[in-house]
C-alpha cells in the first residue's frame, strides 16, 4: 500500500468518525429539555422548519393553502396546549394570525419553550414567520391560562418548487419542553453596577 493510499483511508477514517460522532451527538441530545436538533433544525432551516421573515410578500396570490396545527406537551410539563382554531385556509402570501390557549394545571410557576416543524418538510422554506411565541421563554403562573399566537404567510414562490408546488396542506408542529427560568443574577448584577454608577461621591472633608 503507498503511503499516499494510506493517507487517503486516514483522512476517510477520520471523516467517518466525525460524521457519527456528530450523529450520536444529534440523536442524544433529542431527548434532552430541549433538544438540540430542534435547535439545529429551527436555525439552519434543515427537516422541515420554517422561516423567520421581516416583512410580508408584496401581494397574496390566488392559489390557497391550508395549515393544520398540531399542539403537543413534553412529558413532566404540567401544561394544556391547543390552537384554538384546528386549521385556517388563506391564500399564499396572506399574513395570518393564529391563536393557541395554554394553562399551567399545577400549583407552581411553570416555564416552557416550543420548538417546532412543519410537514411535508419541502414546505418548510416557505413558510415565514413574523412573529411567535416560540421565539421566547413561556412562564405560567399557578393556574394561569393565556392565549398565545404566531403571525405567519407561506411564501408564494412555494408554487415554483419542483417538490413543494404541488402541496395544499401543511401541519405547523408545536411541542412545549420543561425549561428553566431565565437566570436572574446577570441582571442584578447590572442593576448594581449602574447603582454604583450613578449613586452620588461624597468628597472626603
Amino acid at each position: 500500500m503507498s503511503e499516499r493510499t494510506r493517507k487517503s483511508m486516514n483522512g476517510n477514517v477520520r471523516v467517518a468518525v466525525v460524521c457519527l460522532a456528530f450523529v450520536c451527538a444529534m440523536v442524544g441530545a433529542a431527548y434532552a429539555a430541549v433538544p438540540l436538533y430542534q435547535i439545529f433544525c429551527q436555525v439552519t432551516g434543515y427537516g422541515g422548519t420554517t422561516s423567520l421573515a421581516s416583512a410580508q410578500p408584496v401581494e397574496p396570490i390566488d392559489r390557497e393553502v391550508t395549515v393544520r396545527f398540531d399542539a403537543n406537551v413534553r412529558k413532566g410539563l404540567p401544561w394544556t396546549f391547543k390552537p384554538v382554531e384546528r386549521s385556517i385556509t388563506a391564500r399564499m402570501g396572506e399574513v395570518v394570525e393564529a391563536e393557541y390557549i395554554i394553562e399551567n394545571t399545577s400549583e407552581r410557576e411553570t416555564n416552557a419553550t416550543a420548538v417546532f416543524n412543519v410537514t411535508p418538510f419541502a414546505a418548510g422554506p416557505y413558510f415565514s414567520k413574523l412573529d411567535c411565541f416560540c421565539f421566547t421563554q413561556q412562564p405560567l403562573g399557578p393556574s394561569e391560562k393565556r392565549r398565545i399566537t404566531v403571525t405567519y404567510y407561506v411564501d408564494p414562490d412555494m408554487v415554483t418548487d419542483d417538490e413543494a408546488g404541488d402541496v395544499g396542506t401543511i401541519t405547523l408542529s408545536y411541542t412545549f419542553y420543561p425549561a428553566d427560568p431565565p437566570d436572574q443574577s446577570a441582571d442584578a448584577g447590572d442593576q448594581d453596577a449602574t447603582d454604583d454608577a450613578t449613586r452620588p461621591v461624597r468628597s472626603k472633608s
